[in-house]
């Protein structure tokens, strides 16, 4: 299998800028600790995996001491919207990318989406509210990012879609959650106690 290289979009644990839906049930201090402690989970991840190169794509920069210590490659996220930014993630060699809020991504699911792209142009695991978690191709296909309305529940749907339409051989990997609302807060703690506030 050609290595497979996973590219992390991660925000900076910044108060009032990282994961701002559960500010008002958390506040914006235990928000950006849950984001740093979300990011270090899937660096942790990732390099488990053991597939290929690791980047994290940092917004809004990459000047954060907790990128730093993170010792991995680093990269700013262009500016646009968020196709844009996971397009600009894709490299010369097949690509995995995934954010920071699915902590029940492990090791084993980069793997299994790595031998998936063998034989496949895109995976995809896809997130429980509709949008994915995963999203991996063999080479870019921008047609997957451009003009798409993200953080919709139907995103999921539109890029299944779009593969179909561009022709190209897909596979999806059973669905995971992400950690987007106080009830999501809620299971991670049940099942992650590690990562609770």
């Amino acid at each position: 299998m050609p290595p497979t290289d996973i590219a992390i979009l991660a925000k900076a644990p910044v108060p009032g800028f990282a994961k701002t839906r559960l500010i008002p049930a958390i506040g914006a201090h235990a928000a950006a600790v849950l984001q740093e402690r979300l990011t270090e989970r899937a660096v942790a991840t990732a390099r488990d995996a053991t597939i290929g190169d690791v980047t994290v794509w940092c917004a809004p920069d990459t000047r954060h001491r907790s990128f730093r210590d993170l010792d991995v490659t680093l990269r700013p996220q262009p500016e646009g919207d968020l196709g844009a930014r996971m397009l600009a993630a894709f490299g010369a060699r097949p690509t995995l990318v995934i954010g920071t809020d699915c902590p029940a991504l492990t090791a084993a699911h980069l793997r299994d989406a790595a031998d998936a792209l063998a034989t496949h142009d895109v995976v995809l695991i896809a997130a429980e509210d509709g949008g994915y978690v995963l999203i991996g191709a063999r080479a870019p296909h921008p047609e997957l990012f451009v003009e798409m309305t993200w953080s919709v529940p139907s995103v999921l749907a539109e890029t299944r879609a779009r593969i179909a339409a561009l022709g190209l051989t897909s596979r999806e990997l059973p669905p995971l959650w992400d950690v987007d609302t106080e009830d999501d807060l809620a299971r991670m703690e049940r099942e992650f106690p590690e990562l609770a506030l």
